[in-house]
């Protein structure tokens, strides 16, 4: 039996389509009515999933694959549709896709406005990304004798089918959790990347002690080194998180017209 990508894709497109209807409410519970809301939520999902999708590709090949596999083949680069994406990566890429959107919105948005906007819808997203990868059997965690470990028939990377903790699902669970606790927070957090700052710090220190549960994935990381890829580059992550929190202070909250 092969991979069941059909599943992966479903997931990924759910997890987009509730991305874009939870910002766009976001949008309308903070002033916008609902067509200009639609509007800048339309825009806003086409920009950032390009940057998004370009972001973990790029991330993938160069934290994840040997320099040969891309040197080699430089098309590999653009072949995302054949799997291998980094999810640390495509938060760089949006940052980075916010940063220009909000060039062109400026007198409406500033960056940390658009980007607390942007984390519950990121974080329902993520929890359905990880669902397609528990399905298409691949991000794998270690072997484990616990009565929920699950045994994959047909793992992507071709390895034993070993009963393995369900990382993918635990992350799911995770991202749900803490997208319901912002939500509830998101009124009370006035100041301008309180909200995202939070997101970072909770998600990513999350990343880093789920990592210890998953097998390496980095063909970088030489066998026996203490820390795994993921974890390398949760941490600025991290840190970046505590710089909205500290730069929070004192600012208002979401602008517009």
């Amino acid at each position: 039996m092969g991979r069941p990508l059909l599943w992966y894709g479903f997931f990924f497109a759910l997890g987009f389509f509730l991305a874009y209807r939870i910002f766009q409410l976001l949008l309308v519970e903070r002033g916008h009515d609902k067509k200009e809301a639609k509007q800048v939520a339309e825009k806003a999902s086409l920009f950032i999933g390009i940057a998004m999708i370009a972001g973990a590709r790029l991330f993938e090949m160069l934290f994840y694959q040997r320099p040969s596999v891309y040197l080699e083949d430089p098309l590999e680069l653009l072949r995302f549709w054949e799997g291998g994406l980094s999810s640390h990566g495509a938060v760089i890429g949006i940052l980075v896709g916010l940063w220009l959107l909000q060039r062109k919105w400026k007198e409406r948005f500033s960056w940390r406005n658009l980007l607390d906007l942007l984390v519950i819808p990121g974080l329902v997203a993520g929890s359905c990304i990880r669902i397609g990868n528990f399905f298409n059997q691949e991000i794998f965690g270690t072997v484990s004798t616990l009565p929920w470990a699950v045994l994959f028939g047909t793992p992507a990377d071709g390895s034993a089918p070993l009963p393995r903790h369900p990382v993918q699902l635990y992350e799911a669970l995770f991202y749900l959790f803490l997208a319901a606790l912002l939500w509830k927070k998101r009124l009370f957090l006035e100041t301008a990347g309180k909200l995202s700052g939070l997101f970072f710090i909770c998600c990513f220190s999350f990343r880093f002690c789920i990592e210890f549960l998953k097998t390496n994935q980095s063909a970088l990381i030489p066998f026996g080194f203490p820390l795994d890829m993921g974890q390398l580059l949760s941490l600025p992550l991290i840190l970046l998180g505590l710089l909205l929190i500290k730069k929070s202070k004192g600012t208002v909250s979401v602008e517009r017209n």
